[in-house]
């Protein structure tokens, strides 16, 4: 455990307050809690939040947050009375479409471990009574769920840890964030300063003035949402609620009816109405101004004036769905204001250009005791038990960053928040934020483009679609469900078949790429990575980022490209800020640079068994296995432009990724492609990419692994160097691991057994009729004929045994897998030439 700092937190809503009980429970006493309202009543979101509990979302780190904060609430109790009614959740469905959904939700429920049953309309009738029969369909059902007393719960905590020592500071606005030397030093008020280590700003929406203080961009929304409440409801007046013996005004289930954007839950004899359905309604914290020491329940800063006319579709839905509250009238109702951000989820952690500056911002009630123990965890033992990589505030690009992405991005989030969304559905504006050099060549092509990270990444090209005419039949697509058809074309067989049996040619630009450079370059990656990286210039190290338990912070390539300069591949942002904020440190002692390159370069990948009839048409350069052997790295000239060799592949082909600056990018791509014409060369997608790599069995960090995972479970032990003898981060933790042949839980490979039944990833699997793990990713393999998936799955499932994966309610029977399933022994990778399937490498014809 470190020692104990001085904590200063900003706000007292649920999340400041949990943060410090959290604290306080792990041993630290040294707190001081500021609040700019009264502590009564802090008039933030907490102060008017509705306080329904639905536990599960896609995210597996999103649902066990909300799964401790339930235990956490219940834990949390007065007079006999506990601050969470249990009285479980309802989803409705009214639409065929929302019926499919929600069987897709079943399964995250059984993947992440929580106990749900889909329900018939009849079920649904009698778990909720005064439903409209005739326009339900169907639902889900979750016990656990239920309603969170946030404001209750807020005054409890304060309660409790200020007799534990805590102090609070009400009516106190911040004025300013003292630092020194890139460390936080405490905080200013208006009667003085207070000092401390660590700074914890856990303000919601008022945390984008927060982080201007200290030069930081949130990037959350403040925006208004409609909440409702109903006159009396005639034949609830005098009803005796069963769970009034907790003091509690509810007893039916919390109800949920996202096909029309709407929640619902009890309020003794009035009804509750939530409504996302109405257009989004930005504020501007600042202009809210101070909070006064005076607020009600129906006088604070987060609740605005109640706009009717954006309510009407809501009432007359309402009434369509619940009958009975014709009979009622809208009593009263509020605008409240809630945090929203561009990809929807919180924003936690340390600020990266100020040490000790922390956040914990756009964290809903239902997440928040759970981002609070994540955050203290962090903060007292260096990592949380649950991974936060998807929170990380620095997970953001800079593009990203900027108000009117933040502003478009965020509203856009709350239109779809109850939409039916696909994994892969991308959004569709703002687009053409980041393009690479090829994007004028990959629209010629008809690349069909996704965005992540503001890129734009081509996940296959029309202009293959001929291909599809002289696929050899063991190589033709099959028909996909409608689900799984979305965002896909059967083109992707023919870019596989290619690359493997001719040559093809990836856009790589949008990977990330950092320099690190200076005297002490090697010491930070010694001390970082799990890999030797004193290597001879001219290599390339696999390595691995852990923390300080084992857990796995990345996985990295290293290219020495010089004594003192060496290049990574990197997963995200969060690896920049990291290596940077690292290499800061030490450069007190030894100088080290980390800059980031990405945007300033380009990269091709060019695989396939005739890649290398294709690099030997256009450079002189030695490229064979003795002149560029596997992992290895040089600079060379490919008709006359300078260029960054890496010999490395994805795909599991001979191969290299060929780097140079933007300012080439072009004229790189053209030479390529019309050296390569003759050998049949095309260019593939993101998605043929993504199939190949999995035939091979390469994880993706944030998708296949995490911090939650150590290095054997995840099968990347081979990032290891066992006789490196430096000490770095992570290093004791694996050596007291106990059992690293036979962990308790494994990644594996799985196969479909009927070579057809598609899975997209986040799918329960099941052994024995018992949930033994989830789906990570999927892809359908078509060098092997059949769907690939990777799943965490208990130890004790060995290569042979049969499980089963649930796939909108059904199940699709699979086998675990030895793997790789493709070229096991790396010939592919390695040799210098290959027979090829004749047709394969025929020349396509070229729309340039």
């Amino acid at each position: 455990m470190s020692p104990a700092k001085r904590v200063v937190i900003i706000g007292a809503g649920i999340v400041g307050t949990n943060i410090a009980d959290e604290l306080i429970s792990r041993g630290w006493t040294d707190i001081t809690v500021v609040e700019q309202g009264p502590l009564y009543m802090p008039g933030g979101s907490t102060s008017h939040a509705p306080g329904l509990v639905f536990q599960t979302t896609p995210s597996k780190t999103m649902t066990n947050f909300a799964r401790y904060t339930v235990e956490k609430l219940q834990s949390i109790e007065k007079d006999g009375q506990n601050c969470f009614n249990q009285v479980g959740g309802l989803e409705v469905a009214t639409t065929p479409a929302r019926l499919e959904d929600l069987k897709r939700k079943h399964g995250y429920t059984s993947s992440w471990g929580i106990e749900a049953r889909l329900v018939s309309a009849e079920e649904c009738v009698k778990l909720y009574p005064h439903l409209n029969k005739d326009v339900v369909l169907g639902g889900l059902h979750i016990p656990s769920d239920g309603l969170a007393l946030a404001a209750r719960a807020t005054q409890l905590l304060i309660e409790r840890t200020r007799k534990a020592g805590v102090k609070y500071l009400e009516s106190t606005p911040v004025t300013g964030i003292k630092q020194a030397n890139g460390q936080v030093t405490g905080v200013t008020i208006p009667n003085g300063t207070i000092e401390a280590d660590i700074v914890v700003s856990c303000a919601g929406f008022w945390g984008v003035e927060l982080g201007a203080m200290v030069g930081l961009s949130i990037p959350l929304l403040p925006l208004a949402h409609q909440y409702a409440k109903t006159t009396a409801v005639p034949s609830l007046v005098g009803r005796e609620l069963n769970k009034q013996i907790n003091g509690k005004n509810a007893e039916l289930p919390i109800l949920r009816h996202q096909d029309q954007d709407l929640y619902y839950r009890e309020h003794g004899d009035q009804y509750g109405i939530g409504y996302y359905g109405h257009r989004p309604m930005p504020v501007k914290a600042s202009s809210l101004g101070l909070t006064p020491k005076n607020v009600d329940e129906k006088n604070m800063p987060s609740r605005l004036e109640f706009t009717a006319e954006d309510f009407d579709p809501a009432w007359k839905e309402t009434q369509r769905l619940l009958p009975m509250l014709r009979d009622t009238e809208i009593a009263d109702g509020f605008n409240g204001i809630f945090s929203f951000t561009p990809d929807g989820g919180p924003i936690v952690g340390q600020a990266p250009n100020l040490d000790g500056f922390w956040v914990a911002e756009a964290v809903w009630v239902t997440h928040s005791a759970g981002v609070a123990r994540a955050v203290a965890e962090v903060l007292t033992t260096g990592r949380s038990q649950i991974d936060i990589s998807e929170c990380e505030l620095s997970r953001f690009e800079e593009v990203q960053l900027s108000q009117s992405y933040i502003e478009e991005t965020s509203s856009q989030n709350f239109v779809e928040i109850y939409d039916i969304l696909h994994p892969s559905q991308p959004r569709e504006s703002p687009r053409q934020l980041r393009t690479s050099p090829f994007y004028a060549r990959e629209k010629e092509l008809g690349a069909y483009f996704l965005e992540l990270g503001g890129w734009e990444r081509p996940f296959w090209y029309e202009a293959n679609k001929e291909l599809l005419n002289y696929l050899p039949p063991k190589w033709k697509p099959v028909d996909r469900d409608a689900w799984s058809a979305q965002f896909y074309s059967p083109v992707v067989a023919a870019e596989a078949w290619k690359t493997r049996n001719a040559v093809a040619m990836f856009d790589m630009t949008s990977f990330h790429r950092f320099e690190i450079s200076g005297p002490g370059a090697l010491d930070l990656l010694q001390r970082l990575s799990t890999a030797d990286v004193n290597t001879k210039p001219g290599t390339i190290t696999y390595a691995l980022l852990l923390n300080d338990h084992g857990g796995i912070r990345s996985d990295i390539f290293i290219s020495r490209l010089e004594e003192n300069l060496f290049q990574i591949g990197a997963n995200t942002a969060t690896d920049l800020a990291y290596l940077a904020r690292e290499a800061r440190h030490q450069s007190k002692k030894n100088f080290v640079q980390v800059r980031e390159i990405t945007g300033s370069t380009c990269c091709i990948g060019l695989w396939g068994p005739r890649a290398r009839d294709v690099i030997n048409e256009i450079t002189t350069d030695d490229f064979s296995n003795k002149g560029l052997p596997y992992f290895g790295v040089k600079r060379a000239l490919i008709n006359g432009i300078p260029v960054t060799a890496f010999r490395k592949s994805y795909v599991g082909e001979l191969g290299w990724e060929i780097q140079t600056t933007a300012e080439y990018g072009q004229r790189l791509w053209d030479t390529i492609f019309q050296a390569g014409k003759i050998h049949g060369l095309i260019a593939a997608g993101r998605a043929a990419f993504n199939a190949l790599r999995l035939e091979k069995g390469y994880r993706i960090y944030g998708t296949d692994m995490n911090t939650e995972h150590n290095p054997y479970e995840a099968g990347v032990a081979n990032g290891i160097r066992a006789s490196k003898w430096e000490d770095y981060v992570g290093k004791s933790a694996l050596e007291r691991i106990p059992s690293k042949q036979n962990p308790s839980r494994r990644l594996r490979c799985l196969t479909v057994n009927d070579g057809r039944s598609m899975i997209l990833g986040k799918e329960p699997v099941f052994h024995n009729d018992k949930a033994v793990g989830y789906v990570t990713s999927a892809a359908f393999g078509f060098t092997v004929r059949k769907p690939v998936a990777y799943a965490w799955l208990s130890g004790t499932l060995d290569e042979g045994a049969s499980v089963e994966i649930e796939y909108f309610g059904r199940r699709i029977k699979a086998t675990v897998a030895a793997e790789p399933l493709y070229d096991p022994d790396n010939k592919r990778l390695l040799a210098d030439g290959l027979s090829v399937d004749s047709e394969a490498h025929t020349p396509v014809k070229s729309r340039l």
